[in-house]
């Protein structure tokens, strides 16, 4: 079996890893953790999150320092050899203030779903299946099968008949997504909150946004905030959009929440574990409510959550940050293939966002909540021709992915925390507890399509 070249895995299946590893220590006794990983595996002279502007370090310090620990979040990351981690392993059985150990991830931005050339085959699945079949091909038997759909069940269909061009409703003032969603009827704006966005940066530059309210950071080594990608720019413009653009139709949701850029994946489109947890880091000091990240790696049928990020999912809750992330975009439901939620996104305490068509049928390449341990779907969003903000000269652009579901999420999460003043747990609860239920699988949707206050 190959593997595609964007893929977070290796030629055997398992995630592509950094060598650096991650350990858990408990919040309340960081320093006897860090005692133990001393003890253990002899690891001194560990970074502190908290000595570095904005309680974060750069990425030139990130790459620089051997251990470091957010303090935030009770995590380190370090380098060291496979002994010492073993012996650190060693340590969280004989209950230490170190609690889990694991190995550093490669995680990618979850990018759109219909790339040129040939679709990759998900790791565990034969090569044969699928990664032979051009695009061209699956293209065509999508469209059949769709056309036949639409002539048997006309009524299907109506939501998809109001779009004009660029995924605008059809009088071109708003976006699909903020029609479904009514985020463009709500009330509330977003006011007085906090949303930060980790993905590949914002163009800075974009005059939908001039005059807001943006603090930024990079966390990536010898790259600026400005986005080199696209992907970053298109999450915050539909997360935090202007109410008024230059060019309608208005896309985005929290017009008037701050704005908080983690450049945490490269203008490629790629980072590491320890750089989202910078990130995560970063916005939870900088007392951000809400924390976006359409970003991840691909899971296994039966695989488990990472502990480490499972931690750091309660971690934020209790500190009144609400993370959200993007389901993934790496099953082939037209062929009966549906891939389990990707990391970070499946762990329990992270919300995880699945994408939906305009018709409100799901996204066929949206993944589900199929494992057992964590992997759930909590809610669904627009993820299929999305229109938003793009970096100059472009300006915007319609793209498709779980990506663009989940800061769609993150902008009525802003809504419905200005509306009610819900943090935390409590503020997940206000979002599935409005959501419009569907006549679909909780597997595929969780509780339904997100909602926006009134």
């Amino acid at each position: 079996m190959t593997t595609s070249g964007n893929s977070p895995y290796s030629s055997s299946g398992q995630p592509e890893t950094t060598g650096r590893y991650l350990v858990l220590l408990d919040t309340d006794n960081i320093d006897d953790g860090l005692r133990a990983m001393d003890d253990s595996a002899g690891i001194r002279h560990v970074a502190h999150s908290a000595d570095f502007r904005d309680h974060s370090p750069s990425g030139e310090q990130l790459a620089s320092e051997d251990s470091l620990v957010f303090d935030e979040l009770g995590v380190a990351v370090v380098t060291m050899e496979p002994g010492q981690a073993q012996a650190l392993n060693a340590a969280t059985m004989r209950g230490s203030s170190v609690i889990a150990v694991e190995p550093e991830r490669v995680v990618r931005a979850i990018e759109d779903p219909d790339p040129d050339g040939y679709l990759p085959a998900p790791p565990g699945f034969a090569e044969t299946d699928i990664i032979t079949i051009p695009v061209d091909y699956l293209k065509g038997y999508r469209d059949a099968v769709n056309h036949l759909v639409d002539r048997l069940l006309p009524k299907e269909q109506e939501a998809e008949s109001v779009l004009g061009r660029g995924g605008a409703v059809a009088d071109g003032s708003i976006t699909w997504g903020l029609d479904v969603t009514k985020a463009s009827t709500s009330q509330y704006s977003g006011l007085g909150l906090k949303v930060a966005v980790l993905d590949t940066g914002f163009d800075l530059t974009h005059p939908d946004f001039v005059g807001r309210a943006v603090s930024s950071k990079s966390f990536i080594e010898g790259e600026e905030v400005q986005d080199g990608n696209g992907h970053g720019t298109h999450c915050i413009g539909t997360a935090c959009g202007s109410k008024l653009p230059e060019i309608l139709p208005r896309y985005g949701v929290a017009y008037n929440s701050e704005i908080y850029v983690g450049k945490v994946l490269s203008n490629e489109g790629s980072g590491a574990d320890g750089g989202i947890l910078a990130g995560i880091n970063w916005a939870i000091a900088s007392g951000c409510q809400i924390i976006s990240m359409s970003l991840g790696a691909m899971v296994l049928p039966g695989q488990n959550h990472s502990a480490v990020y499972e931690n750091v999912g309660r971690r934020a809750l209790r500190r009144g940050s609400l993370i959200i992330a993007a389901a993934g975009n790496d099953s082939f439901r037209q062929f009966g293939v549906i891939v389990p939620v990707s990391h970070p996104a499946n762990c329990p305490s992270i919300m995880a966002i699945a994408a939906l068509r305009p018709n409100l049928k799901m996204a066929p390449f949206s993944n589900g909540g199929i494992n057992r341990n964590g992997g759930q779907i909590d809610l669904a969003a627009p993820g299929v021709d999305v229109y938003s903000s793009w970096p100059m000269p472009t300006r915007y652009s319609t793209i498709s992915g779980t990506s663009m579901a989940t800061p769609h999420v993150a902008g009525l999460a802003a809504l419905h925390a200005e509306a009610t003043g819900a943090r935390g747990r409590e503020l997940w609860a206000q979002l599935t507890q409005r959501a419009w239920r569907l006549s679909l699988p909780s597997r595929d949707v969780g509780s339904g399509l997100a909602q926006a206050p009134d």
